[in-house]
């Protein structure tokens, strides 16, 4: 028995496919924790939302800010970019049945792998002030109103780099704002936790004052092993009680699993299939 964390698959059905034949992935035993983004960009986006819906026993994912961007595009709240491949999904039979699953996901998930050991698993990243308990109990306040009656008010309303520090006094759709761009948009931070959303260089071109979230000083989330995916600029990093896991699959690059229990790492090339700029 096994629990494998996968980065970014971004639609990479083929990828996918690939990486748990090389695992030897048996659905029966072992288990799946997708980093987000699972889909968008892709060829095969379709495929893997399917995927993730049909084996949700054992398959569990937090939400990227793809998945949530094919949510608003889906409920026509916002346009698909020219680099989207969501058509597909929006015109596929079982559509309501998937972006309503979708949408039910967490942003945050806390759980223990099969040797007991507890980890947590988010897209992008945490502000430094955070806990591990209180980014949890942030999460559920958008899962909360992303669950609800009120969601569409949400959707079209969580774009946006304001306001860009948290604050404990925050209230409404910037409250929400703030918590979803932190898990699922931020890559770097400065040490009070002012967010730079347009960033998504390397590290060595970072600007000045700010650190990558997972090198803060003194940051508050390190009491668990946190995995996490967003920044394929990064790449597969292991440091500070966190691996990252974008691996930059969709850009030509690998797709990364981590196994919670035994630390090993496991890689799968890119599939031209899965890059409709990359034909065979």
């Amino acid at each position: 028995m096994a629990t494998y964390a996968i980065g970014d698959i971004q639609g990479c059905y083929h990828a996918f496919m690939a990486l748990l034949t090389r695992l030897n992935y048996n659905k029966e035993f072992d288990h799946l924790w997708l980093v987000g983004d699972i889909i968008n960009r892709g060829t095969g986006s379709l495929e893997m939302l399917r995927y993730c819906h049909a084996n949700q026993e054992n398959c569990k994912i937090v939400l990227g800010n793809h998945d949530l961007h094919a949510l608003a595009v889906a409920h026509e709240l916002k346009r698909e970019h020219k680099s989207d491949t969501l058509q597909a999904i929006l015109n596929a039979p079982d559509r309501l049945t998937l972006l309503s699953w979708l949408r039910n996901q967490p942003l945050m998930l806390i759980a223990c792998d099969d040797n007991g050991t507890k980890h947590a698993m988010l897209h992008a990243g945490l502000v430094p002030q955070w806990t591990i308990e209180q980014a949890y109990c942030y999460a559920k306040e958008v899962e909360a109103v992303l669950q609800g009656e009120h969601y569409l008010d949400f959707l079209a309303n969580m774009y946006g780099n304001l306001p860009n520090v948290w604050q404990n006094d925050l209230a409404g759709m910037d409250r929400l704002r703030v918590i979803t761009n932190v898990m699922t948009r931020m890559r770097i931070c400065t040490p009070e936790g002012e967010l730079d959303l347009s960033f998504k260089g390397e590290i060595k071109d970072m600007p000045i004052g700010y650190t990558a979230w997972l090198d803060a000083p003194n940051r508050q989330s390190q009491s668990i092993p946190i995995v996490c995916g967003h920044w394929s600029a990064l790449g597969l990093v292991q440091r500070n009680n966190v691996t990252t896991l974008d691996t930059g699959c969709l850009w030509g690059g690998k797709l990364t699993a981590l196994c919670l229990e035994s630390g090993e790492i496991t890689q799968v090339d890119f599939d031209a299939r899965d890059n409709v700029s990359r034909p065979n």
